[in-house]
């Protein structure tokens, strides 16, 4: 491994081209190459970095230390494996894999061969959520909203897994318990995909969260809530912003106080960045290990299935 970690990005869409901004302008980086299927988006975004452009990501194979792939989701398991099979760190972007069995080729190939592999849920480090989540413990109800206007891009998935995933990641990452019952249901509206769904998790704990995810709102909300005793945390993911209101008692009396809390104004993508690089740089654990974008996955299949079934 060169002084400086040796990155590419395999996929320079409305996505891969934030990786690409970010690797580029990172101390101790190199970005040595981006690839895209459609080569004059790959010159205009290696010109726009000071890179190489490639239109295979076979070319790069044994150029790089680690990878970042924001390819369409049918396209993981093949741009992904090769990388790991020559012991390359991989960043996938969520959902990991098209199904669970190739979530598993990938995770197999990470462990046989040494290679880190991380999942790009994002919110994960969103600050905002890293300032709430020492104050939540043992949370009795969760109320989830992640809508979002019509996109031109991943129309080829349900909305389950290309917005609720988001979520189902962190609420996995926090409550840390299994999940004994799904209810779901989604409705297509615009395309041949889920649109809008709405789902009820009941968690072994007790716990019970309350999630929609819509890509037909006519707003943009982000948002997560946690109900526990005594304690209420809410999760502007968007606005980068965290309240807590706790149950005080004053003069023998129950009373209110709370507010609003300090965030950092940290780029989400860029400390996701930041982790995978050092991760792969140590060969460590990233923060979102191929094994946790698996766990998102398949809570995402299970409610797909219920919406099926329903």
């Amino acid at each position: 491994m060169s002084a400086n970690l040796r990155v590419a990005v395999v996929g320079v869409g409305h996505l891969g081209q934030h990786h690409a901004r970010i690797l580029a302008a990172m101390d101790g980086v190199d970005l040595v190459g981006v690839v895209d299927a459609q080569r004059e988006r790959a010159h205009e975004i290696a010109g726009k970095y000071g890179t190489t452009a490639f239109t295979d990501a076979r070319e790069l194979q044994d150029g790089v230390d680690a990878v970042t792939i924001a390819v369409p989701t049918g396209m993981h398991l093949d741009v992904a494996l090769p990388f790991l099979e020559r012991r390359v760190a991989a960043l996938v972007e969520k959902p990991l894999a098209a199904s669970l069995d190739q979530a598993d080729r990938m995770i197999a190939a990470a462990g046989q061969h040494g290679a880190v592999l991380a999942v790009g849920h994002t919110e994960r480090f969103n600050p905002a959520v890293e300032a709430a989540r020492p104050l939540i413990a043992d949370p009795r109800f969760v109320e989830v909203h992640r809508l979002g206007t019509f996109p031109e891009r991943s129309l080829d998935i349900d909305v389950i897994f290309d917005l609720m995933i988001h979520d189902l990641d962190v609420l996995l990452s926090i409550v840390r318990s299994e999940v004994a019952s799904v209810e779901a249901v989604g409705v297509n509206v615009l395309t041949p995909r889920t649109d809008i769904a709405n789902v009820r998790v009941r968690f072994a704990s007790g716990c019970i969260a309350n999630l929609t995810a819509s890509r037909i709102s006519r707003e943009r909300v982000r948002k997560i809530r946690f109900f526990q005793r005594d304690a209420y945390v809410s999760i502007d993911y968007a606005a980068r912003e965290v309240e807590v209101y706790r149950v005080v008692r004053q003069n023998g009396r129950p009373a209110i106080e709370g507010g609003r809390l300090p965030v950092p104004d940290d780029e989400p993508l860029r400390r996701e960045l930041e982790d995978f690089v050092e991760a792969a740089r140590g060969r460590r654990q990233p923060g979102v290990t191929g094994r946790q974008g698996r766990d998102a996955l398949a809570l995402a299949t299970l409610i797909a299935d219920r919406m099926r079934e329903g």
